[in-house]
């Protein structure tokens, strides 16, 4: 579970939001969590300038400190930085390491994330670290409905024990297990005929938590967002594929970045959080 978190916080609130809505689970009520919230300035023309973003960014982060107003069980840290964001944040999360990352989102799509110079892009790029992006034009609700998007893979496998630690005593709460097929039918019957789905159903039994399943065929980031759109879910947990560069870390790899995915079209377009991983928990 989730015992070191990572904010990367820009004073518009929505990193705190997200972590404080966490924090009303009761599978993280109790535990010992090490927070660290994170602000960069970045470079500025002159001294002066300099230092008023300085002053700018601690009154963020006393901020931050006043809206979360942990208790003396969390170990936190408030870090200002100054450089390049994009690279503070994923230096920072390489010195912590952290089992999560929260950071805001604008939404932007490949092309424009390229070229607005996107700080959660870079950054979901160039670390391993699960990430939890919160957009900016969405309403926060309470998690009690968590949708996981099921394959055949041992990441996904992954990914639904995340998603059923997280539902754990949580009354009236709904994992959403999502299957999406692309190019083929569902059998007829595939709560029992897909071994995917079966397999998610036995365990979440096993645990005590009430599910409810969803099904799609065909564009598999169109169907998990309007299956989630469907089933009024809180919080996505979607796998992603390693996107780190094969040639150098510190440069875009854009032949994956422009290509088809998933993970991309669903952080984009989804009307409620998304967090994604490659393999929660063993990176």
């Amino acid at each position: 579970m989730l015992q070191n978190i990572l904010l990367a916080v820009d004073g518009s609130g929505r990193s705190e939001q997200m972590f404080l809505t966490l924090l009303e689970l009761p599978a993280l009520q109790g535990r010992r969590v090490n927070v660290t919230a994170l602000h960069v300035v970045s470079p500025q023309v002159s001294a002066e300038q300099m230092n008023d973003k300085r002053v700018v960014g601690q009154n963020i982060l006393g901020q931050t400190t006043r809206t979360l107003n942990l208790s003396s069980d969390f170990s936190y840290s408030a870090v200002l930085k100054e450089g390049d964001p994009k690279d503070i944040v994923v230096k920072t999360a390489a010195e912590v390491n952290p089992d999560l990352i929260i950071m805001g989102s604008r939404g932007l799509g490949r092309i424009q994330s390229i070229l607005k110079d996107s700080v959660s892009q870079y950054v979901f790029q160039l670390t391993s670290t699960p990430m939890l992006l919160v957009k900016e034009d969405i309403y926060l609700k309470k998690l009690n409905r968590v949708m996981v998007a099921l394959n055949a893979s041992e990441p996904s496998t992954q990914r639904l024990k995340f998603a059923l630690s997280l539902m754990q005593g949580l009354k009236g709460g709904q994992l959403l297990l999502a299957r999406v097929t692309e190019g083929k039918d569902q059998p007829a019957n595939p709560e029992k005929d897909d071994p995917v789905v079966a397999a998610a159903i036995n365990e979440a039994k096993k645990q005590g938590v009430a599910y409810k399943t969803y099904f799609g065929t065909g564009d598999v980031g169109r169907e998990i967002c309007r299956l989630a759109d469907e089933a009024n879910a809180d919080l996505i947990v979607l796998g992603s594929p390693d996107r780190r560069p094969t040639i150098a870390r510190g440069l875009p790899d854009l032949d994956r970045l422009l290509g088809n995915s998933i993970s991309d079209y669903v952080r984009v377009n989804a009307s409620c959080p998304v967090l994604l991983a490659r393999t929660i928990g063993e990176r």
